[in-house]
This record gives C-alpha cells, sequence and structure tokens, in this order.
C-alpha cells in the first residue's frame, strides 16, 4: 500500500492518542471527518494498523522491577533461534524479546514483582 502524507498524518496523529475524536483527527489530517475516517478505515482494513492498546503503569497496580537483559545464544542455527524464542513465549514475565545484531542476539524486557523474583526466574 502506497502512504501518502495525508495517511502519515492520520498515523502519526493515532500514534500519539489512539482516543483522538474523528473531527480532531481530521483537523490534524487537513481534511474533513468523512473522507479522514474512510481512510483510516483502510488503513485498518489494509493491516497498516493492527491494533489500539491502552498503556498500562504497572506501579500503580502492584510493586514491580522491569529488567532489560541481554542474551547471547551459543549456537546460531535457525533451530536454535526457534527453540529460544517458543521458550521465551511460554514465559510470561517475559514482555518483550527483540532481536538485535552485533555481539548480542536478543534484549528480553522482564517485568517481575521485584529484584529476587526476577534472580529466581
Amino acid at each position: 500500500m502506497k502512504l501518502d502524507t495525508i495517511d502519515l498524518r492520520i498515523l502519526d496523529a493515532i500514534q500519539r492518542d489512539g482516543r483522538i475524536t474523528k473531527l480532531a483527527l481530521a483537523e490534524k489530517a487537513g481534511l474533513s471527518p468523512t473522507p479522514c475516517w474512510m481512510r483510516l478505515r483502510k488503513l485498518e482494513k489494509a493491516g497498516v494498523i493492527i491494533g489500539y492498546h491502552a498503556r498500562i503503569a504497572p506501579r500503580r497496580i502492584a510493586p514491580v522491577a522491569c529488567v532489560m537483559m541481554e542474551v547471547t545464544l551459543a549456537n546460531h542455527r535457525q533451530v536454535d533461534f526457534e527453540r529460544f524464542e517458543r521458550a521465551v513465549a511460554a514465559i510470561p514475565e517475559i514482555v518483550a524479546c527483540w532481536s538485535v545484531g552485533g555481539g548480542v542476539d536478543y534484549i528480553l524486557k522482564i517485568m517481575t514483582a521485584d529484584i529476587d523474583a526476577y534472580q529466581r526466574l
């Protein structure tokens, strides 16, 4: 899908505020509300927009430790990466996993109740 400047303005606006009103989105995009809404729906149907999410403040719910951790695999065969990613997906405390280049293979974001819970994990 080829995006024009109006599409990019729509995407920028909803990334900054996923709860933006139709009218405010149209103003930011430089369109009237109906054509803006039609473009938004087109972006959703094309899979450019894959969802709307809330950013949660975990510390408001319970004590939490957020740890970023580097992982380097001993072997670099495709099967090793796939096995590692399956294992990571099975651990609920690992909330994000990024594959990176250079001397490190992955960066993990881990959320636990405290540092002791992280160390036990």
